[in-house]
């Protein structure tokens, strides 16, 4: 591992080898600090991932209602992100952006703590949900300007390493606690679930911290000539086709919270609801572990190969997991080992999904337009997995899970085959 530094990559050097040092100290203060903050706030928002189908199931609320959720919060962040895109390039503020979106975070948690009934639980996610599309874009252009076009991969996939080990260690700590709380006193079943809502505010305020300290924000000059319609006109045509084929993808790309309901569903008869909730808990912390793990050797293989044909792989693993979800209800599966090896597909489609989809926006597109490209890769996500997660949702109560997981299925694999036929150029 080479040290921290502090050098702007945008400052000129005299010689090739100031170049050469620059290179090799990828793994700067604002690469480290950008990833301790997602850490963070992965801890903070993903151990309510983990453990809100649950607290729906006690709160008696459908299948239904959860992808709805879901995706109106994915929608959210989709319009934030391309907005707050715009709004960097155009005007060139972009930390203290990226720091009340990180502040709006553990504001959502706390709406979830005191919640009766969906219509409160929705107005959290959202809340959360707009500070991830405020931060999202904002965040990587700031990472992509503080390193070199040669080891994009890797800072991208360690970044998204370090994100995920929030999100495998909150949730852990959030299925223990639940675990520990069940054995006290408490007035209703959702008693243990708003305890470990509470307790997530503490990870996402001090992600705000680790961001306003550690992260320096690469100069960049503000372009108050740019306009919105005509720069999204502009971008290059290979980029278009990208994002047709990542919005192809995301119709299929449901959110995992569905997943967690899947298995706790599955192995509910088996259990019991608690138990069930529980154990669908720890699989999608195995998911993050495999995510993880996975992260990083998947942005080194990128920068060997290209982050293109690696991402295609990736996708290819995302339709195998709606496949593999799909057959799981069929067979009526409630082995936790099955259902370990589709939390585990899940985890290895979605490290290369979040590693390469920003590397290969940032070949396509010139850095002057980088803000508002990332704004449009997230707002063709975000239409697309609402698009995905309601409809899953709603298949799913109204026709079966089968049908359902199996025409996600479907979606992902024409995105994966439209994903093939585009070039960078």
């Amino acid at each position: 591992m080479s040290e921290f530094s502090d050098a702007k990559p945008g400052t000129p050097r005299s010689d090739a080898s100031s170049t050469s040092v620059e290179r090799q100290n990828w793994l700067n203060r604002t690469v480290a600090g950008a990833g301790l903050t997602s850490a963070l706030g992965d801890f903070c928002y993903e151990t309510t991932t983990v453990i809100l189908p649950g607290f729906l199931a006690v709160l008696g609320v459908p299948a239904a209602v959860l992808g709805i959720i879901e995706g109106v919060a994915d929608a959210v962040a989709s319009f934030t992100k391309m907005v707050a895109g715009y709004i960097a390039d155009k005007f060139g503020h972009r930390k203290m952006l990226v720091l009340l979106g990180y502040g709006l975070t553990p504001i959502g948690q706390a709406l979830i703590a005191v919640a009766l009934g969906w219509p409160m639980i929705l107005l959290g996610r959202i809340v959360s949900w707009f500070g991830k599309g405020l931060r999202g874009p904002l965040r990587d252009a700031i990472l992509v300007q503080a390193i070199t076009p040669e080891t994009r991969g890797r800072a991208f996939g360690l970044h998204r390493a370090m994100d995920s080990i929030g999100a495998v260690v909150g949730p852990l700590l959030g299925v223990a606690l639940l675990g520990w709380a069940q054995n006290l006193s408490w007035e209703t079943t959702a008693g243990p679930f708003r305890m470990v809502f509470w307790l997530t505010l503490v990870p996402g305020i001090l992600a705000v911290v680790a961001f306003l300290t550690m992260v320096k924000d690469p100069e960049h000059s503000p372009n108050p000539a740019l306009k919105f319609f005509s720069t999204l006109r502009g971008l290059p045509t290979s980029f278009k086709r990208y994002l047709g084929a990542v919005g192809i993808f995301g119709i299929g790309d449901f959110s995992h919270s569905l997943l967690i309901l899947a298995a706790t569903q599955l192995l509910t008869p088996s259990m019991g609801v608690l138990q069930a909730a529980q154990i669908a808990g720890l699989l999608y912390v195995w998911r993050n572990v495999v995510q993880v793990v996975f992260s990083y050797p998947i942005g080194v293989l990128a920068d060997r190969f290209g982050s293109l044909p690696v991402l295609r792989f990736g996708y290819a693993l995302g339709a195998l997991t709606a496949v593999l979800t799909g057959l799981a209800f069929w067979l009526k599966i409630d082995s936790i080992a099955a259902l370990a090896g589709i939390f585990f597909t899940a985890g290895l489609y979605v490290a290369a999904q979040d590693s390469l989809e920003s590397t290969v926006t940032a070949d396509m597109v010139n850095p002057e337009t980088l803000a508002i490209s990332y704004g449009a890769l997230g707002t063709a996500n975000g239409l697309a997995k609402f698009v995905s997660s309601a409809s899953v949702g709603v298949l799913w109560t109204v026709v079966s899970p089968i049908f359902s997981f199996g025409l996600a299925a479907m979606f992902m694999a024409t995105g994966t085959w439209a994903l093939c036929r585009t070039s960078r150029r």
